[in-house]
C-alpha cells in the first residue's frame, strides 16, 4: 500500500503542489516553516480523512481560500484507487474514483501511521490522549473495533443522560457491560500484539519497551470480562449518582505506557519519550502488515531533530525497507546521502520540486 502521486491545493502555506512519489523511502528536505509538515498532513488526510495536526479542518485551509483539496493515487495488491478529500465551507467530502462515498465506502484504501513531535502528548499529556491514539490505530485494523468504539461511546452519552436525570440505570447497565467489555477485550488484545512487536523493533541503547492495559481487559473471556466491568458499575453507582456521570469502563481505563519497567510519563526525557513513540510507530506497522497483509504508510516529521544521524537513518532504513515512508528534514547533507535509498524533494514556500 503506497501513494504514487500526490497533488494538494490549498493546504496550510502550500498554494498547489504535485509530486510523484515512489515506494520505499521519500525524503522532503527544507528550512523550517516552508511546508514540509503540510505535506505529511495532506498524506495523512488522503489516507484517514483527516488530520494529524488538528480536529478543526477549517485551521487547515490555505488562509484566504474558499476551501483545500488533497488528491492522489493509491496503490495496494489489488489495484489503483484515485483518492480524494476536499474541505469547503466546513464541511469535508470524501471521493474514490471520481464518486463521492461515505466514511465506510472511503476507509480501507490507505492507511498511515505518524510520528511527530506531537506525539509526545500520548506520553506526557492526559490518559485520554492515549486511549485516542491507539484506539484510531486499531479501529484503522479492524471496522468491527470501529463499531465498538462507536457503539461503546453512544452508550456512555445516553447512560450519562440518565444519569443526568435520575432515571433508572438497568437497561443502560447492561448495554455498556456488553460493549464494555467487547471493547476492552479487543483494545486488550491489540496493546498485547503491540507490546509483542515492540519486544523485537526499535531498541536504541538496549531500552526495553512495552504496554500495560489497567485492566487488562485481553486477561478475560467474555462472560469474565462482563462480570468484572459489572462489578465496577456496582462499586461505582453511589459516586456515578452524585456526580451524574459513568466513572468506569472502556473511556477511564488506563494504559501504562513503560521504559525498562518504569511509566514513562514520569520518568522519561524527551528524547526517551520520542525514541518510545519512533518504537511504537514501527511496532504499529509490523500489526498492521501482519493482520492485512499489505504495509500502511510510515509518516516521520522531523525525524532527525532528535535522533543522531547514525539512528535516524537506522530508522529510515528498517521502515523503507518495510513500505512507503515519508520523512520530513531541515538537513539537505542528511537526506543527500540517504538519497540512493529512495527520492529527495526540496520543499521552499510551500512548493516543491525534485532534488
Amino acid at each position: 500500500m503506497w501513494v504514487r502521486s500526490l497533488s494538494v491545493t490549498n493546504l496550510r502555506n502550500i498554494a498547489a503542489a504535485e509530486l510523484e512519489l515512489r515506494p520505499g523511502l521519500n525524503l522532503l528536505v527544507g528550512r523550517n516553516a516552508q511546508g514540509k509538515t503540510s505535506l505529511l498532513e495532506a498524506v495523512a488526510l488522503l489516507a484517514r480523512g483527516r488530520s494529524f495536526r488538528t480536529e478543526r479542518l477549517g485551521e487547515v485551509v490555505r488562509r484566504g481560500s474558499d476551501g483545500l483539496s488533497a488528491a492522489g493515487l493509491a496503490v495496494d495488491g489489488r489495484g489503483e484507487a484515485r483518492l480524494e478529500v476536499r474541505v469547503s465551507a466546513g464541511r469535508r467530502s470524501l471521493w474514490v474514483g471520481g464518486s463521492e462515498v461515505g466514511p465506510r465506502g472511503y476507509h480501507g484504501h490507505l492507511e498511515a501511521l505518524v510520528y511527530s513531535t506531537d506525539r509526545l502528548r500520548v506520553v506526557f499529556g492526559p490518559m485520554g490522549e492515549r486511549r485516542r491514539y491507539f484506539d484510531r490505530a486499531a479501529a484503522a485494523l479492524w471496522p468491527t473495533y470501529r463499531q465498538d468504539l462507536a457503539d461503546y461511546e453512544r452508550v456512555v452519552a445516553q447512560r450519562n443522560a440518565a444519569l443526568e436525570r435520575r432515571h433508572d440505570l438497568e437497561p443502560w447497565d447492561e448495554r455498556l457491560v456488553t460493549v464494555g467489555a467487547s471493547l476492552r477485550g479487543r483494545r486488550g488484545r491489540y496493546l498485547a500484539r503491540l507490546g509483542q512487536a515492540l519486544e523485537r523493533g526499535f531498541s536504541p541503547d538496549g531500552e526495553r519497551y512495552g504496554l500495560l492495559p489497567r485492566p487488562d481487559g485481553a486477561a478475560d473471556d467474555e462472560a469474565g470480562g462482563q462480570r468484572r466491568l459489572r462489578d465496577e458499575l456496582q462499586a461505582s453507582r453511589r459516586q456515578e449518582q452524585r456526580l451524574r456521570r459513568t466513572l468506569v469502563g472502556p473511556h477511564r481505563d488506563a494504559i501504562g505506557m513503560l521504559i525498562d519497567g518504569q511509566e514513562a510519563g514520569s520518568c522519561a526525557s524527551a528524547g526517551q519519550a520520542r525514541s518510545l513513540m519512533l518504537a511504537l510507530t514501527e511496532a504499529a506497522l509490523e500489526v498492521y502488515r501482519v493482520e492485512r497483509g499489505t504495509s500502511a504508510l510510515a509518516l516521520l516529521d522531523d525525524l532527525d531533530s532528535e535522533l543522531d544521524e547514525d539512528r535516524a537513518s537506522e530508522v529510515c532504513r528498517r521502515l523503507a525497507a518495510g513500505g512507503q515512508a515519508l520523512v520530513t528534514t531541515a538537513h539537505a547533507g542528511w537526506a543527500r546521502r540517504l538519497g540512493p535509498l529512495g527520492s529527495v524533494f526540496e520543499v521552499d514556500a510551500g512548493r516543491v520540486r525534485p532534488a
